[in-house]
């Protein structure tokens, strides 16, 4: 395996990894990439075309000319007023509107209509036009010598509300626009993504409905990363995840090396026959394996367990959510591949701190060489 993937140096331990609960003396953001993507972002709107929203492309425009010092203040202020203002196009009068979902069943299909806030659908759909995202990532570190081998691209959304992603991605879906956003999501993170040298791999949080949809096919086949670099981790239920091992969906790119990722426990653990149908190449012991490893002959049960599975499936075993030295211990113990966590490391948008783990990587790979 190539040390973009988890194979692990020999010897070596954690030097101190820092306590990320510590209160760092680096700002909350950093205001040069913060800077750079809030004018990428507004060169691509002013670059849109849509009449509909040629006023509010204007509007941001005159803004921006006013103030070319302050693109992250520009590009706030008109997330605002583009919240607040109508749309253009015929709305629907009523408050809330709604969508159908099919609900599986034995017997007929039944359908469950849930109501929809138009305000959400409206932000959300700001959201996906003015491409109001950034990546923070991860570091995943190899257990026991703690080199940095990779990351996880998580999103973060420019916006005042303080909504968690989790929620944005919720309202998303309950508003028929979670792949979409999904998708979104993916693309800014493969942008962002290129910035890691070829020894580090890149992981991405896909449902199964979207790692399934063609364009997601189309945008990786198009990222500047390497199959073999690429991880896509499934999350919810895995009862719709098909099309790994055929010549649809990603099944193409997982022979060329991309790598599938399901979680072992909480909702990826409904069906440990779907779990061995998928042959993951990496199984996560998550957050509910992990807390309190340390202190529980239960926790510790259930996670070896996990390994003992993933030693027949031949996957490999990452354990997330470390916030203790104790729980980093246990984890080390269990003999999984690699870690991440609070403890390890925060997610973080700096690219000075991308920057770090490229070149701890980097050295690591020297070293070894």
């Amino acid at each position: 395996m190539s040390r973009s993937g988890l194979s692990l140096p020999p010897g070596g331990a954690l030097e101190g990894p820092p306590n990320e609960r510590a209160v760092s003396a680096v700002p909350a953001v950093d205001d040069t990439r913060v800077r750079q993507q809030a004018l990428e972002i507004i060169e691509s709107i002013l670059a849109e075309t849509d009449p509909r929203s040629q006023q509010s492309r204007r509007n941001l425009e005159e803004r921006f000319t006013q103030h070319p010092d302050d693109p992250k203040g520009v590009l706030l202020e008109h997330l605002i007023v583009t919240r607040t203002q109508p749309e253009t196009a015929e709305a629907p009068a009523a408050h809330q509107d709604s969508m159908s979902l099919n609900r599986e069943s034995v017997e007929a299909p039944q359908t469950v209509t849930i109501p929809v806030d138009t305000e959400v659908r409206k932000r959300i759909q700001s959201v996906l036009r003015d491409k109001l995202l950034l990546t923070a990532f991860q570091p995943i570190h190899a257990l026991p010598s703690g080199e940095v081998i990779g990351v996880e691209a998580l999103i973060r959304f420019v916006e005042q509300d303080g909504a968690a992603a989790d929620v944005w991605f919720r309202e998303a879906s309950a508003a028929g626009l979670g792949t979409d956003l999904e998708i979104a999501a993916l693309s800014c993170s493969l942008a962002a993504a290129e910035d890691f040298p070829d020894t580090m791999f890149v992981a991405f949080n896909l449902t199964p409905e979207t790692a399934a949809d063609p364009r997601v096919r189309t945008l990786l086949e198009g990222a500047g990363l390497s199959p073999d670099r690429i991880v896509i981790e499934l999350t919810g239920s895995l009862e719709r995840s098909d099309g790994w091992d055929d010549d649809h969906g990603l099944g193409p790119l997982r022979r060329r090396g991309l790598r599938l990722a399901v979680s072992a426990s909480g909702a990826g653990f409904v069906s440990m026959d779907k779990i061995e149908e998928l042959r993951p190449d990496i199984l996560k012991l998550d957050r509910h394996l992990i807390e309190g490893i340390d202190n529980s002959e239960g926790q510790r049960i259930r996670a070896r367990a996990v390994v003992a599975l993933a030693r027949e499936l031949g996957s490999s075993v990452v354990a997330q959510g470390i916030e203790t030295a104790g729980e980093l211990q246990e984890a080390t113990a269990l003999n999984v591949a690699a870690a991440q966590g609070y403890l390890l490391g925060r997610p973080s948008v700096h690219p000075l701190d991308w920057s770090s783990w490229s070149l701890h990587s980097q050295a690591e790979a020297q070293s070894v060489g």
